[in-house]
Protein backbone atom coordinates (compact mmCIF):
# COMPACT_ATOMS: atom_id res chain seq x y z
CA UNK A 1 0.00 0.00 0.00
CA UNK A 2 1.39 3.57 -1.04
CA UNK A 3 0.37 5.36 2.22
CA UNK A 4 0.86 9.11 0.59
CA UNK A 5 -1.67 8.22 -2.41
CA UNK A 6 -4.46 6.45 0.37
CA UNK A 7 -3.86 9.20 2.56
CA UNK A 8 -5.06 11.43 0.08
CA UNK A 9 -8.33 9.42 -0.67
CA UNK A 10 -9.02 9.15 2.77
CA UNK A 11 -8.36 13.45 3.44
CA UNK A 12 -10.87 13.90 -0.07
CA UNK A 13 -13.56 11.11 1.32
CA UNK A 14 -13.14 13.31 4.82
CA UNK A 15 -13.46 16.87 2.93
CA UNK A 16 -16.21 15.71 0.73
CA UNK A 17 -18.42 14.19 3.81
CA UNK A 18 -17.90 17.25 5.56
CA UNK A 19 -19.42 19.31 2.18
CA UNK A 20 -22.35 16.84 1.25
CA UNK A 21 -24.00 16.28 4.98
CA UNK A 22 -27.10 17.92 4.61
CA UNK A 23 -27.72 15.59 1.82
CA UNK A 24 -28.03 12.59 4.32
CA UNK A 25 -31.22 11.68 6.46
CA UNK A 26 -29.71 12.86 10.41
CA UNK A 27 -31.01 9.20 11.44
CA UNK A 28 -30.52 6.76 8.84
CA UNK A 29 -33.23 4.70 7.97
CA UNK A 30 -32.04 1.17 8.81
CA UNK A 31 -32.80 -1.41 11.62
CA UNK A 32 -30.36 -3.45 13.96
CA UNK A 33 -28.43 -5.55 11.79
CA UNK A 34 -28.55 -4.29 8.21
CA UNK A 35 -25.47 -3.14 8.53
CA UNK A 36 -23.63 -6.56 9.85
CA UNK A 37 -25.77 -8.61 7.57
CA UNK A 38 -24.13 -6.71 4.58
CA UNK A 39 -20.88 -7.42 6.18
CA UNK A 40 -18.70 -10.75 6.18
CA UNK A 41 -19.02 -13.20 8.66
CA UNK A 42 -15.17 -13.96 9.22
CA UNK A 43 -12.24 -11.88 8.25
CA UNK A 44 -10.31 -11.90 4.98
CA UNK A 45 -7.77 -14.89 4.39
CA UNK A 46 -5.82 -12.34 2.22
CA UNK A 47 -5.16 -9.15 1.55
CA UNK A 48 -7.75 -6.90 0.68
CA UNK A 49 -7.53 -3.49 -2.05
CA UNK A 50 -7.36 -0.49 -0.07
CA UNK A 51 -9.88 0.91 -2.85
CA UNK A 52 -11.92 -2.03 -2.03
CA UNK A 53 -12.54 -1.06 1.60
CA UNK A 54 -12.60 2.55 1.14
CA UNK A 55 -15.60 1.66 -1.50
CA UNK A 56 -17.23 -0.35 1.23
CA UNK A 57 -17.12 2.44 4.02
CA UNK A 58 -18.72 4.92 1.78
CA UNK A 59 -21.39 2.51 0.71
CA UNK A 60 -21.96 1.14 3.86
CA UNK A 61 -20.56 3.33 6.83
CA UNK A 62 -20.54 6.43 6.03
CA UNK A 63 -24.32 7.05 4.94
CA UNK A 64 -25.60 4.48 7.93
CA UNK A 65 -24.23 6.69 11.19
CA UNK A 66 -26.32 8.96 12.55
CA UNK A 67 -24.62 12.36 11.44
CA UNK A 68 -23.54 13.92 14.62
CA UNK A 69 -21.65 16.56 12.21
CA UNK A 70 -25.14 17.39 10.69
CA UNK A 71 -26.88 20.49 11.30
CA UNK A 72 -30.16 19.42 11.60
CA UNK A 73 -28.74 17.29 14.46
CA UNK A 74 -30.24 18.60 17.45
CA UNK A 75 -30.48 15.48 20.04
CA UNK A 76 -28.59 15.33 23.50
CA UNK A 77 -25.91 17.56 23.25
CA UNK A 78 -23.61 18.73 20.17
CA UNK A 79 -20.56 16.97 19.71
CA UNK A 80 -18.81 18.20 16.23
CA UNK A 81 -15.84 18.27 14.95
CA UNK A 82 -14.36 21.14 13.48
CA UNK A 83 -11.65 21.04 10.75
CA UNK A 84 -8.94 22.39 12.12
CA UNK A 85 -9.20 19.86 15.27
CA UNK A 86 -9.93 16.85 12.97
CA UNK A 87 -6.44 17.60 11.69
CA UNK A 88 -4.69 17.62 15.07
CA UNK A 89 -6.62 14.09 15.54
CA UNK A 90 -5.33 12.42 12.28
CA UNK A 91 -1.60 13.70 13.30
CA UNK A 92 -1.98 12.46 16.57
CA UNK A 93 -3.09 8.94 15.37
CA UNK A 94 0.01 9.16 13.21
CA UNK A 95 2.46 9.76 15.86
CA UNK A 96 0.86 7.23 18.04
CA UNK A 97 2.50 8.83 21.44
CA UNK A 98 1.37 7.34 24.34
CA UNK A 99 1.30 10.00 26.85
CA UNK A 100 1.73 7.99 30.09
CA UNK A 101 5.65 9.11 30.90
CA UNK A 102 7.33 12.79 29.99
CA UNK A 103 10.17 10.25 28.73
CA UNK A 104 8.07 8.41 26.51
CA UNK A 105 6.23 11.42 25.29
CA UNK A 106 8.15 14.60 25.93
CA UNK A 107 6.53 16.84 23.32
CA UNK A 108 2.75 15.56 24.25
CA UNK A 109 2.96 15.30 27.88
CA UNK A 110 4.28 19.48 27.95
CA UNK A 111 1.98 20.37 25.24
CA UNK A 112 -0.76 18.89 27.23
CA UNK A 113 0.39 20.81 30.12
CA UNK A 114 0.44 23.84 27.86
CA UNK A 115 -3.10 23.32 26.93
CA UNK A 116 -5.04 22.48 30.45
CA UNK A 117 -3.45 25.76 31.10
CA UNK A 118 -4.83 27.76 28.22
CA UNK A 119 -8.01 26.41 28.41
CA UNK A 120 -8.09 27.43 32.42
CA UNK A 121 -7.06 30.88 31.52
CA UNK A 122 -9.88 30.84 28.92
CA UNK A 123 -12.50 29.76 31.39
CA UNK A 124 -11.12 31.99 33.82
CA UNK A 125 -9.67 29.81 36.18
CA UNK A 126 -6.37 30.99 36.51
CA UNK A 127 -4.68 28.96 39.05
CA UNK A 128 -6.05 25.33 38.39
CA UNK A 129 -3.59 21.90 37.13
CA UNK A 130 -5.32 19.46 35.17
CA UNK A 131 -5.28 16.71 32.37
CA UNK A 132 -7.49 15.71 29.64
CA UNK A 133 -9.42 12.23 29.97
CA UNK A 134 -12.01 10.38 27.62
CA UNK A 135 -14.95 11.64 29.12
CA UNK A 136 -16.95 13.56 31.82
CA UNK A 137 -17.84 10.10 33.46
CA UNK A 138 -13.79 9.29 34.13
CA UNK A 139 -13.25 13.03 34.87
CA UNK A 140 -15.42 12.92 37.71
CA UNK A 141 -14.82 8.98 38.58
CA UNK A 142 -11.23 9.83 39.21
CA UNK A 143 -12.69 13.40 41.29
CA UNK A 144 -14.90 11.03 43.63
CA UNK A 145 -11.46 8.73 44.18
CA UNK A 146 -9.29 11.24 44.99
CA UNK A 147 -11.62 12.98 47.23
CA UNK A 148 -12.23 9.90 48.81
CA UNK A 149 -8.42 9.42 49.15
CA UNK A 150 -7.99 12.93 51.02
CA UNK A 151 -10.81 12.31 54.00
CA UNK A 152 -8.27 12.06 57.19
CA UNK A 153 -7.21 8.86 58.35
CA UNK A 154 -9.26 6.48 56.14
CA UNK A 155 -6.16 5.14 54.56
CA UNK A 156 -8.47 3.74 51.47
CA UNK A 157 -5.92 3.23 49.01
CA UNK A 158 -4.09 0.73 51.27
CA UNK A 159 -6.56 -0.63 53.81
CA UNK A 160 -9.78 -0.42 51.19
CA UNK A 161 -13.34 0.49 52.93
CA UNK A 162 -14.15 -3.00 54.82
CA UNK A 163 -15.65 -2.40 58.27
CA UNK A 164 -15.89 1.54 57.89
CA UNK A 165 -18.40 3.84 58.66
CA UNK A 166 -20.72 4.37 55.39
CA UNK A 167 -19.51 7.39 53.44
CA UNK A 168 -22.17 9.61 51.68
CA UNK A 169 -21.98 12.07 48.83
CA UNK A 170 -24.21 14.06 47.10
CA UNK A 171 -25.95 15.66 44.06
CA UNK A 172 -28.86 17.25 43.07
CA UNK A 173 -31.76 15.00 41.08
CA UNK A 174 -31.00 16.70 38.08
CA UNK A 175 -27.31 15.29 38.43
CA UNK A 176 -25.89 13.31 35.36
CA UNK A 177 -26.37 9.35 36.02
CA UNK A 178 -22.50 8.98 35.97
CA UNK A 179 -22.11 10.50 39.17
CA UNK A 180 -23.85 8.23 40.55
CA UNK A 181 -22.04 5.73 38.78
CA UNK A 182 -19.28 7.40 40.19
CA UNK A 183 -20.67 6.56 43.72
CA UNK A 184 -20.78 2.47 42.61
CA UNK A 185 -17.27 2.51 41.30
CA UNK A 186 -15.86 4.67 44.09
CA UNK A 187 -17.60 2.13 46.38
CA UNK A 188 -19.64 4.54 47.90
CA UNK A 189 -22.79 2.57 46.70
CA UNK A 190 -26.17 3.41 45.71
CA UNK A 191 -27.40 3.68 49.31
CA UNK A 192 -24.84 6.42 50.09
CA UNK A 193 -25.44 8.88 47.06
CA UNK A 194 -27.93 11.09 48.40
CA UNK A 195 -29.94 13.08 45.62
CA UNK A 196 -31.05 16.52 46.98
CA UNK A 197 -34.22 17.73 46.00
CA UNK A 198 -34.19 20.91 43.30
CA UNK A 199 -36.10 24.15 43.54
CA UNK A 200 -38.38 25.58 40.42
CA UNK A 201 -36.14 26.13 38.23
CA UNK A 202 -34.16 22.39 38.46
CA UNK A 203 -31.21 23.91 40.73
CA UNK A 204 -29.97 21.99 43.63
CA UNK A 205 -31.29 23.83 47.03
CA UNK A 206 -28.52 24.31 49.64
CA UNK A 207 -30.48 24.25 52.83
CA UNK A 208 -31.87 20.72 51.51
CA UNK A 209 -28.06 19.70 51.66
CA UNK A 210 -26.98 21.26 54.98
CA UNK A 211 -29.98 19.11 56.02
CA UNK A 212 -28.74 15.74 54.66
CA UNK A 213 -25.14 16.44 55.62
CA UNK A 214 -26.50 17.02 58.86
CA UNK A 215 -28.73 13.75 59.10
CA UNK A 216 -26.19 11.83 57.96
CA UNK A 217 -23.71 13.23 60.52
CA UNK A 218 -26.08 12.43 62.88
CA UNK A 219 -26.16 8.89 62.12
CA UNK A 220 -22.49 8.33 62.30
CA UNK A 221 -21.48 8.02 58.27
CA UNK A 222 -19.17 10.20 56.92
CA UNK A 223 -20.08 13.10 54.29
CA UNK A 224 -16.86 13.56 52.28
CA UNK A 225 -18.01 15.13 48.53
CA UNK A 226 -20.81 17.52 46.89
CA UNK A 227 -21.05 17.50 43.19
CA UNK A 228 -22.67 20.92 42.09
CA UNK A 229 -23.91 20.51 38.34
CA UNK A 230 -23.57 23.93 36.29
CA UNK A 231 -25.46 23.20 33.03
CA UNK A 232 -27.46 19.97 33.89
CA UNK A 233 -28.11 17.49 31.41
CA UNK A 234 -31.88 17.92 31.36
CA UNK A 235 -32.40 21.32 31.68
CA UNK A 236 -28.90 23.00 31.76
CA UNK A 237 -30.25 24.64 34.99
CA UNK A 238 -27.29 25.48 37.16
CA UNK A 239 -27.21 24.93 40.66
CA UNK A 240 -26.31 28.10 43.27
CA UNK A 241 -22.51 26.97 43.31
CA UNK A 242 -21.43 29.69 45.24
CA UNK A 243 -23.73 28.68 48.29
CA UNK A 244 -22.84 25.40 47.48
CA UNK A 245 -19.13 26.01 48.01
CA UNK A 246 -19.62 27.96 51.64
CA UNK A 247 -21.52 24.59 52.82
CA UNK A 248 -18.21 22.55 51.99
CA UNK A 249 -15.81 25.11 53.27
CA UNK A 250 -17.61 24.93 56.39
CA UNK A 251 -18.39 20.99 56.46
CA UNK A 252 -14.85 20.45 54.91
CA UNK A 253 -16.04 18.50 52.28
CA UNK A 254 -14.25 18.29 48.69
CA UNK A 255 -16.51 20.46 46.18
CA UNK A 256 -16.35 18.69 42.34
CA UNK A 257 -18.01 20.74 39.73
CA UNK A 258 -19.74 19.06 37.17
CA UNK A 259 -19.60 21.68 33.74
CA UNK A 260 -19.37 19.33 31.20
CA UNK A 261 -21.64 20.73 28.61
CA UNK A 262 -22.33 24.05 29.88
CA UNK A 263 -18.66 24.95 31.35
CA UNK A 264 -17.20 26.06 27.86
CA UNK A 265 -19.67 29.23 27.92
CA UNK A 266 -17.04 30.74 30.50
CA UNK A 267 -14.84 31.64 27.30
CA UNK A 268 -17.23 34.29 27.51
CA UNK A 269 -16.69 36.84 30.26
CA UNK A 270 -20.46 37.88 30.59
CA UNK A 271 -21.42 34.37 31.20
CA UNK A 272 -19.32 33.50 34.09
CA UNK A 273 -22.12 34.96 37.16
CA UNK A 274 -23.69 31.56 35.89
CA UNK A 275 -20.07 30.22 37.25
CA UNK A 276 -20.00 31.91 39.91
CA UNK A 277 -18.46 29.87 43.28
CA UNK A 278 -17.14 27.62 40.91
CA UNK A 279 -13.72 28.88 41.50
CA UNK A 280 -13.67 27.39 45.47
CA UNK A 281 -13.94 23.96 43.81
CA UNK A 282 -11.12 21.26 44.56
CA UNK A 283 -12.13 19.83 40.91
CA UNK A 284 -14.09 20.48 37.56
CA UNK A 285 -15.05 18.79 34.47
CA UNK A 286 -15.14 20.28 31.44
CA UNK A 287 -16.14 18.66 27.89
CA UNK A 288 -14.75 20.91 24.86
CA UNK A 289 -15.60 17.59 22.85
CA UNK A 290 -19.60 18.76 23.69
CA UNK A 291 -19.82 22.82 23.15
CA UNK A 292 -16.32 23.76 21.60
CA UNK A 293 -15.86 21.79 18.59
CA UNK A 294 -13.51 18.90 19.38
CA UNK A 295 -13.60 15.18 18.18
CA UNK A 296 -15.09 12.91 20.18
CA UNK A 297 -12.77 12.12 23.06
CA UNK A 298 -11.24 15.30 24.89
CA UNK A 299 -12.72 15.88 28.55
CA UNK A 300 -10.81 18.63 30.63
CA UNK A 301 -10.42 17.53 34.66
CA UNK A 302 -9.32 20.69 36.38
CA UNK A 303 -8.28 20.51 40.02
CA UNK A 304 -6.95 22.96 42.61
CA UNK A 305 -4.64 20.56 44.34
CA UNK A 306 -2.21 18.22 41.95
CA UNK A 307 -0.96 16.79 44.72
CA UNK A 308 -4.47 14.94 45.86
CA UNK A 309 -4.89 13.13 42.80
CA UNK A 310 -1.34 11.95 42.48
CA UNK A 311 -1.78 10.45 46.06
CA UNK A 312 -4.76 8.97 45.41
CA UNK A 313 -3.56 6.95 42.18
CA UNK A 314 0.49 6.78 42.21
CA UNK A 315 1.54 3.79 42.21
CA UNK A 316 5.69 3.06 40.05
CA UNK A 317 6.99 -0.34 39.18
CA UNK A 318 10.42 -0.98 38.58
CA UNK A 319 9.34 -0.98 35.26
CA UNK A 320 7.68 2.27 35.03
CA UNK A 321 10.88 4.47 36.77
CA UNK A 322 13.05 6.81 35.25
CA UNK A 323 15.64 9.40 35.99
CA UNK A 324 14.03 12.55 35.12
CA UNK A 325 13.57 15.43 37.48
CA UNK A 326 10.85 15.95 39.91
CA UNK A 327 9.52 18.49 37.76
CA UNK A 328 8.72 16.43 34.49
CA UNK A 329 4.73 15.40 34.35
CA UNK A 330 3.98 11.54 34.50
CA UNK A 331 0.25 11.75 33.67
CA UNK A 332 -0.07 7.71 34.64
CA UNK A 333 0.26 8.99 38.22
CA UNK A 334 -3.11 11.38 38.31
CA UNK A 335 -5.31 8.53 37.32
CA UNK A 336 -6.30 5.27 36.61
CA UNK A 337 -4.85 4.74 32.78
CA UNK A 338 -1.53 4.05 32.25
CA UNK A 339 -1.97 4.28 28.61
CA UNK A 340 -3.41 7.50 27.60
CA UNK A 341 -3.96 9.17 23.83
CA UNK A 342 -2.24 12.25 22.96
CA UNK A 343 -5.78 14.39 22.95
CA UNK A 344 -4.11 18.06 23.20
CA UNK A 345 -2.91 18.02 19.56
CA UNK A 346 -5.90 18.41 18.36
CA UNK A 347 -7.20 21.14 21.19
CA UNK A 348 -3.77 23.27 20.59
CA UNK A 349 -4.46 23.14 16.65
CA UNK A 350 -8.13 24.22 16.81
CA UNK A 351 -7.76 27.13 19.86
CA UNK A 352 -4.65 28.34 17.51
CA UNK A 353 -6.95 27.99 14.31
CA UNK A 354 -10.08 30.06 15.55
CA UNK A 355 -8.31 31.79 18.53
CA UNK A 356 -10.56 32.04 21.94
CA UNK A 357 -12.34 35.05 20.40
CA UNK A 358 -13.56 33.46 17.65
CA UNK A 359 -14.62 30.40 19.68
CA UNK A 360 -16.43 32.88 21.90
CA UNK A 361 -18.11 34.27 18.70
CA UNK A 362 -19.27 30.68 17.95
CA UNK A 363 -20.53 30.30 20.84
CA UNK A 364 -22.92 33.67 21.03
CA UNK A 365 -24.16 32.72 17.89
CA UNK A 366 -25.78 29.07 19.31
CA UNK A 367 -27.20 31.03 22.61
CA UNK A 368 -28.39 33.60 19.52
CA UNK A 369 -30.31 30.58 17.51
CA UNK A 370 -31.95 29.08 21.02
CA UNK A 371 -33.65 32.30 22.12
CA UNK A 372 -34.75 32.07 18.74
CA UNK A 373 -36.12 29.17 19.18
CA UNK A 374 -37.62 29.87 22.46
CA UNK A 375 -39.20 33.20 20.77
CA UNK A 376 -41.05 30.98 18.40
CA UNK A 377 -42.23 28.70 20.82
CA UNK A 378 -43.74 31.38 23.10
CA UNK A 379 -44.86 32.98 20.11
CA UNK A 380 -47.73 29.77 19.72
CA UNK A 381 -49.84 29.39 22.11
CA UNK A 382 -50.01 25.51 21.20
CA UNK A 383 -46.63 25.55 22.72
CA UNK A 384 -44.70 26.09 26.29
CA UNK A 385 -41.29 26.33 27.35
CA UNK A 386 -41.11 23.95 30.64
CA UNK A 387 -37.19 25.86 31.72
CA UNK A 388 -35.04 28.51 31.68
CA UNK A 389 -32.96 28.98 28.69
CA UNK A 390 -29.66 30.45 30.27
CA UNK A 391 -27.56 28.37 27.45
CA UNK A 392 -28.00 26.84 24.04
CA UNK A 393 -30.65 23.65 24.89
CA UNK A 394 -33.84 24.47 24.86
CA UNK A 395 -37.04 22.39 26.40
CA UNK A 396 -40.27 22.58 25.10
CA UNK A 397 -43.95 20.62 25.03
CA UNK A 398 -46.81 20.67 23.09
CA UNK A 399 -49.69 21.56 25.26
CA UNK A 400 -50.81 18.03 25.14
CA UNK A 401 -50.40 14.17 26.91
CA UNK A 402 -47.01 12.62 27.03
CA UNK A 403 -48.47 10.22 24.75
CA UNK A 404 -48.79 13.55 21.68
CA UNK A 405 -45.40 15.07 22.52
CA UNK A 406 -43.96 11.27 22.43
CA UNK A 407 -45.40 10.98 18.95
CA UNK A 408 -44.30 14.58 17.92
CA UNK A 409 -40.66 13.55 19.04
CA UNK A 410 -41.20 9.86 16.17
CA UNK A 411 -42.33 11.61 13.62
CA UNK A 412 -39.82 14.04 13.35
CA UNK A 413 -36.69 11.65 13.95
CA UNK A 414 -38.93 9.27 11.74
CA UNK A 415 -38.48 11.99 8.46
CA UNK A 416 -34.80 12.30 8.99
CA UNK A 417 -34.91 15.46 8.45
CA UNK A 418 -33.86 16.09 11.98
CA UNK A 419 -33.51 14.56 15.41
CA UNK A 420 -34.40 15.77 19.03
CA UNK A 421 -34.05 14.17 22.31
CA UNK A 422 -36.21 14.27 24.79
CA UNK A 423 -35.97 14.24 29.28
CA UNK A 424 -38.76 14.14 31.26
CA UNK A 425 -39.22 17.59 33.85
CA UNK A 426 -41.94 16.74 36.74
CA UNK A 427 -42.47 13.95 34.89
CA UNK A 428 -44.22 15.27 31.59
CA UNK A 429 -42.47 14.50 28.72
CA UNK A 430 -40.50 17.13 27.19
CA UNK A 431 -38.79 17.83 23.81
CA UNK A 432 -35.20 19.13 23.99
CA UNK A 433 -33.17 20.85 21.26
CA UNK A 434 -29.45 21.59 21.74
CA UNK A 435 -27.69 24.01 19.50
CA UNK A 436 -23.69 24.25 18.96
CA UNK A 437 -22.80 23.15 15.51
CA UNK A 438 -21.39 25.91 13.78
CA UNK A 439 -22.90 25.27 10.48
CA UNK A 440 -26.14 26.15 12.04
CA UNK A 441 -27.97 29.18 11.20
CA UNK A 442 -31.46 30.89 11.56
CA UNK A 443 -32.51 28.45 8.67
CA UNK A 444 -31.69 25.07 10.31
CA UNK A 445 -34.01 26.79 13.58
CA UNK A 446 -36.83 27.68 11.48
CA UNK A 447 -36.77 24.14 9.46
CA UNK A 448 -36.94 22.28 12.94
CA UNK A 449 -40.29 24.75 14.05
CA UNK A 450 -41.80 23.52 10.74
CA UNK A 451 -40.96 19.94 11.35
CA UNK A 452 -42.45 20.25 15.17
CA UNK A 453 -45.62 21.76 13.57
CA UNK A 454 -46.11 19.62 11.05
CA UNK A 455 -45.79 16.46 13.38
CA UNK A 456 -47.67 18.34 15.78
CA UNK A 457 -50.81 18.17 13.44
CA UNK A 458 -50.19 14.92 12.01
CA UNK A 459 -49.57 12.64 14.61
Amino acid sequence: MDFRDEAHKVADLAADYLERLERYDVLPKIAPGDIKAQLPPSPPAEPEAMDAILADYKRLIEPNITHWQHPMFMAYFPSIASPPAILGEWLAATLNSNVMLWRNAPSSTELEQLVVSWLAQMLGLNGFDGMLTDTASISSLLSVVAARHAIPGLHVKDEGLSGRAPLRMYASTEAHSSIEKAAIVAGIGRHGFRRIAVDEGYRMRPELLEAAIAADRAEGDVPFCVVATLGTTSTTSVDPCAAIADICRREKLWLHVDAAYAGTAAILPDMRHHFAGWEHADSIVVNPHKWMFTPFDASLLLFRSPESFRDAFSLVPEYLKTAESPDARNYNEYGIQLGRRFRALKLWMQIRAYGVEGIGRRLREHMALAQTFASLVRADDAWELCAPVPFATVCYRFRGDDAKNESILAHVNASGRAYISHTKLGGRYTLRASFGNPLQTEEHVRRLWDLLRFAASAS
